[in-house]
């Protein structure tokens, strides 16, 4: 069986380590790394979009990341529970016009004993804005740098 810590019961520590572990693995847009944090019958919701299985996530996340070039996401804690957690997100893209768009949504996640997620239930909107109004400039090839503001410090 695979571990994939940190594991349930959270604690606020360990959420807050949780959110960035899988916001981190999310900007990789690498659809396979992330597919892995899931357990392999997870469920999802992602918009108006229900996949099952880890099969289906990679497609899911193969077929986004070919349209929203130059991802960048913050992901943030804000609540959990449990074997739960309940994060707020925002990220920024532009199309293959080069129209940059920025969604905001929110996230229920649920996890298995071995820190697997096994439900995922996404709410996102999005807008179109400027190149000049964007907030995410960190390099598209890493994560979000440590000393980079959090969503709360934007007003998102």
């Amino acid at each position: 069986m695979t571990i994939r810590p940190p594991v349930p019961p959270f604690t606020r520590e360990s959420a807050i380590e949780k959110v960035r572990l899988a916001e981190d693995g999310w900007n990789s847009r690498n659809p396979e790394r992330v597919s892995l944090a899931y357990t392999p019958d997870c469920l999802w919701r992602n918009r108006a979009e229900f996949v099952q299985g880890r099969e289906a996530i990679v497609g899911l996340l193969a077929r986004k990341w070919t349209r929203e070039l130059e991802y960048r996401l913050i992901k943030q804690l804000w609540a959990f529970e449990g074997n739960r957690i309940a994060v707020r997100f925002a990220y920024e893209y532009h199309d293959d016009s080069g129209q940059w768009y920025r969604a905001y949504g929110n996230e229920n996640w649920e996890f298995a004993a071995d820190g697997l997620m096994q439900h995922r239930l996404a709410s996102i909107n999005e807008a179109p804005i400027a190149a000049s109004e964007r907030k995410f400039h960190w390099d598209v090839n890493g994560p979000r740098p440590a000393d980079h503001p959090e969503l709360s410090e934007f007003g998102f």
